[in-house]
């Protein structure tokens, strides 16, 4: 069975980004806006907008890469939103991720 999962990044009101894997990007968007769980980060960052969505075949490497994000700073996170990989890399590559 195929199951293709996606990891996306959502930029919030309040210019936060949360980052998330789910099998429907459209329909997890949706309801982070409508805030059915009062304890979810975005619930009280809404309305939030979908920036950034990558579709994974192997759901451990979904989640894997989930985790791997959700570590970043900032910086690498926009990054990534904008598809810059030359500046991806380079903040990767920083023994001080201070930018």
């Amino acid at each position: 069975m195929d199951k293709r999962l996606y990891v996306y990044i959502v930029n919030c009101k309040d210019d936060s980004y949360y980052t998330g894997v789910t099998n429907n990007v459209e329909k997890r968007v949706v309801e982070h806006n409508y805030g059915l769980d009062k304890k979810s980060y975005t619930y009280s960052c809404r309305p939030v907008n979908l920036v950034f969505s990558q579709e994974f075949i192997d759901p451990n490497e979904a989640i894997r890469f989930e985790k791997q994000v959700k570590g970043w700073r900032r910086a690498k996170k926009e990054a990534l939103i904008e598809g810059n990989f030359e500046k991806l890399v380079k903040l990767s590559n920083r023994k001080n991720n201070s930018v």
